[in-house]
């Protein structure tokens, strides 16, 4: 196989993210494939000895074994990387293990870690339970306030830890001014972007040093696989998660990258759509229901700012409804069109009541202070027609007395 796809590979970062989603971090073996070729192995042979030890000490370029290295998996982190503007990317088995993998392996006994208190479900699990059992420091501060994050700072504070837009309740932190208070004190930033990905929205050009995601979200995009993606500086990912993932073992799959790799090629096309229902759906139900939490419209309090670093909406937001519970499962049931399904970034449209569901497993009271209230519902807008999704919405809304 070799290293190559007929193009001159230095100009490979001059290309457009649209070009880079199709054609950037392709190899092709000797037979010329022209789409990404699935390598289905555990190992690899070599043709002597000294081949082998060379590659094991780092002193030749080559595979040794699939937890470290694939040539399908090595693609797909090569295109990430492009379309994120970052050095290096490594991929994971899961969203989780990319958001774990970029915290553990550069935090130790003794840190401290400030964490956004609006975040997905297992990510507030992860620094209120997982971290301090390892001797980690943690403190929660509301994203949204730049004053709190620089107050919540002490002398062993290593990493911000945020999402932007936050999931469920849309919460907007500001990137650049975030960034540089972390760049002012030493601080390492860590950004979620899985609710938009580098095409609506890239922390980079805002300063954040790291970008982790789930790639099950919008970058695969059908719903088909999990996969997790962690992009940065190449001395950050070489030197400080390459030895942790080595030998932890969080690797993903060739055929889960080779279909993530089919998911990349329209991503764009995608969330460009997705964003245009979005947005229209949001419209069409603002006035109907308590309150509509959706970075595209006016209405929400953080929309200007939204709109100075996200490139288009996104396909997600929430709303809610006054009859708690109650209400939002009846409404969940009142959809016909609409799936009930806790993921996100899918091309079909999707809702979930996220206190029963992706924040679970946070404390009632961590719930009730991220604003993840019991008449809560996050919905993910799909490529369906926005008419057909609004008469279903409508008719759900109406059924529940609204």
């Amino acid at each position: 196989m070799k290293k190559t796809t007929g193009f001159d590979r230095s100009k490979t970062r001059q290309w457009q993210p649209a070009t880079q989603a199709v054609r950037g971090g392709t190899w092709r073996s000797e037979h010329g494939e022209t789409s990404e070729a699935l390598f289905l192995t555990s190992g690899y042979t070599y043709d002597s000895a000294e081949i082998v030890a060379a590659r094991f000490a780092g002193d030749e370029q080559g595979m040794t074994y699939s937890r470290l290295q694939n040539p399908t998996v090595a693609m797909l982190e090569e295109r990430i990387a492009l379309l994120e503007g970052a050095e290096a990317c490594r991929v994971q088995a899961t969203g989780m293990s990319a958001m774990t993998t970029a915290l553990l392996c550069q935090l130790s006994v003794g840190d401290h870690l400030v964490a956004a208190k609006a975040a997905f479900g297992s990510c507030r699990w992860l620094v209120d339970n997982l971290l301090p059992r390892f001797g980690i420091e943690t403190t929660v501060v509301d994203g949204r306030d730049l004053k709190a994050w620089e107050e919540a700072i002490r002398p062993n504070t290593k990493v911000f830890f945020f999402e932007t837009p936050a999931n469920p309740t849309m919460d907007i932190v500001d990137l650049r001014g975030l960034c540089d208070i972390a760049k002012a004190h030493g601080i390492t930033t860590v950004v979620d972007n899985a609710f938009c990905t580098s095409v609506i929205q890239k922390p980079m050009d805002f300063g954040a040093d790291i970008v982790a995601y789930s790639a099950t979200k919008l970058m695969e995009g059908q719903g088909r696989v999990l996969a997790g993606a962690v992009c940065g500086s190449e001395a950050f990912i070489n030197d400080v998660l390459m030895p942790f993932q080595r030998n932890t073992g969080p690797n993903l799959s060739p055929f889960n990258a080779w279909v993530v790799h089919k998911g990349l090629e329209t991503l764009e096309l995608r969330a460009r759509r997705q964003s245009e229902n979005s947005l229209a759906v949001g419209r069409a139900i603002e006035h109907r229901v308590s309150r509509i939490l959706h970075p595209g419209l006016e209405s929400h309090p953080q929309f200007e700012l939204a709109q100075s670093q996200m490139a288009m909406c996104g396909p997600i937001f929430s709303f809610i409804l006054d009859g708690g519970r109650e209400q939002a499962m009846a409404f969940l049931n009142a959809l016909e069109l609409v799936d009930i399904s806790n993921n996100i970034g899918d091309a079909r449209s999707l809702c979930c009541h996220p206190a029963s569901t992706t924040h679970f497993s946070v404390s009632a009271e961590a719930r009730a202070d991220m604003g993840v209230v019991e008449g809560m519902l996050r919905i993910n807008i799909g490529l369906e027609d926005p008419i057909d999704l609004i008469a279903d919405m409508e008719q759900a809304l109406t059924q529940v007395g609204l």
